[in-house]
């Protein structure tokens, strides 16, 4: 029952992040990813986080839910941070350097292996 729980969680995370990330980021948001502090950021990281809030309190609780979400905002927030400055400070654009969906591909990487290591959590509460 927890395996079940977990491919669940699993999936449901994927398909907010997807929908978060490609779906639902106005410029306001990716445009603003690269300055620390910008509400534009802290608000792309801050819907990830709460998105998870509620996809896994019900499974863990409210307690370790928060942790899981407040670990997810800090995860998501320096992953996106950091390309962004580094495709701007190496002068990476995606129609002009491979280096530039490499790191792409790396950032989509360590949000979904955030994503698994949340699901393993809410299997171990579970199991």
């Amino acid at each position: 029952m927890a395996l079940y729980a977990g491919l669940i969680v699993v999936l449901l995370l994927l398909v907010k992040h997807y929908m978060w990330d490609f779906y639902y980021q106005p410029p306001y948001m990716w445009k603003n990813k690269g300055t620390f502090g910008h509400p534009g950021g802290l608000l792309h990281a801050g819907v990830h986080a709460l998105s998870t809030l509620l996809i896994i309190v019900g499974w863990i609780g409210l307690e370790d839910a928060l942790f899981l979400s407040i670990c997810e905002f800090v995860i998501h927030y320096a992953m996106d941070f950091y390309k962004m400055n580094i495709n701007r400070e190496m002068g990476w654009a995606c129609n002009t350097h491979d280096q530039f969906w490499q790191l792409t591909g790396f950032d989509q990487l360590v949000h979904q292996i955030n994503y698994i290591a949340i699901a393993a959590f809410v299997v171990k509460c579970l199991a």
